[in-house]
Formats: C-alpha cells, sequence, structure tokens
C-alpha cells in the first residue's frame, strides 16, 4: 500500500506558505507506518514545536493501473475519503532551505491520519464537493474541490505515469488554505459536506 500526496494543490495554500506555483503537480510518498492506527490519539513528535495539520480528501484506488488516461481514470476508485497529512513544519523548512528531501517531516509514525469512513464518489460531485477541519469547534480549513488546480482524474493519470497504483493505494489530493500548529488537548474533526469523517485528539 502506498500513501501518494499531492502538494500545492489550492492557490490560496501555496501563497499562504510563500511557495511557487507549480507547472505540474508536486508528488510526496508517505509510508505505511505512518498511518495513525484507528482510534489512537495523534501525539506530537518530541523532534517538532510547529506540527500543523493539511485537511485532505482522499482518494482509494481499487484497480491495478499505469498510464492510466484521464478519460478512464473514473474506473480506479469508487470510494472518497477524509483525511490530515500532519507535518513538522519547523523540521520542513529546515531541510527545504538545504536543498534536502523532507521525508522527516511528513513520514513520520502517526503523521498520517485516514478517517474512518468511506463514500461511494457517487453520491457527491466531485467538481463541487465541500470539506473542512473543525479545531476545537471552530472552522480552521475549510475547502472545495472546485479549486484544485487540478482534479482527482487528473491526479491519477498523472500519478500512474511515475507510479503503478494498486489496490488500495491511497491519493492525497491537496490541502486548502488555513493550515495551522496543533496544540496538546486540541480536538480535530473533519468533515465532508454535513458528514462528519473523523474526529482524533491531540496529546
Amino acid at each position: 500500500m502506498k500513501i501518494i500526496c499531492i502538494g500545492r494543490n489550492y492557490t490560496e495554500h501555496i501563497s499562504e506558505l510563500e511557495n511557487e506555483k507549480p507547472d505540474e503537480p508536486v508528488i510526496f510518498i508517505k509510508p505505511d507506518s505512518s498511518i495513525l492506527p484507528k482510534s489512537h490519539p495523534f501525539v506530537i513528535p518530541e523532534f517538532s514545536d510547529e506540527v500543523h495539520h493539511e485537511v485532505e480528501v482522499l482518494v482509494k484506488i481499487n484497480k491495478l493501473g499505469k498510464h492510466i488516461q484521464p478519460k478512464f481514470s473514473h474506473k480506479y476508485y469508487h470510494e472518497i475519503g477524509l483525511g490530515i497529512d500532519f507535518t513538522a513544519r519547523d523540521l520542513q523548512s529546515k531541510l527545504k532551505a538545504k536543498g534536502l528531501p523532507w521525508e522527516k517531516a511528513k513520514g513520520f509514525d502517526g503523521a498520517t491520519l485516514i478517517g474512518k469512513k468511506w463514500f461511494d464518489k457517487n453520491d457527491f460531485n466531485l467538481d463541487n464537493l465541500n470539506f473542512s477541519l473543525l479545531k476545537n469547534n471552530e472552522i480552521v480549513q475549510q475547502g472545495n474541490t472546485k479549486l484544485m488546480l487540478w482534479k482527482i482524474d487528473e491526479l491519477i493519470a498523472y500519478v500512474s505515469r511515475f507510479f503503478t497504483l494498486k489496490i488500495g493505494d491511497i491519493i492525497f489530493t491537496g490541502t486548502p488554505a488555513g493550515v495551522g500548529k496543533v496544540q496538546e488537548d486540541d480536538v480535530l474533526v473533519g468533515r465532508i459536506e454535513d458528514q462528519q469523517v473523523f474526529k482524533v485528539n491531540v496529546k
């Protein structure tokens, strides 16, 4: 199982981190050991003083594929979900400044929250899907897939040029603006439209 993440897929998020707008999707991979076990709290790692939440729409691959054409991408997934790409921003900034890979900031144990609920993609308009993250009952991130630079089917086709997609692989499709620091005792709740997908405590 691979966790394939797309960076810089929402313009406002690119601006808030003062990054350059990419000409093509930014891809990075997280190890499956980074998945936060179900019903476990997220524990802030000792090596970071600035872990950020990044809520994202997820796609679960259900068919083996390579060099997929965009017009056929819809055949490679049936379900969507929601998750958090936890990021040790201080560590990431240091690594990026040195031109080094930043897997340590994205792929540490517990850095990948995958919501318990998966939804039939046909129940939603994937080109106009609202999703949000609440921190202590306050909305901190609010996104809509219509604001994606690259849509889900485009991402699947692009990723498959470089990596064979296998059944069970999960694609994180990018985070909207509003990323921010998590602190001990925070409670994070993720929603797709009006449906709660996950709730996690921060320790």
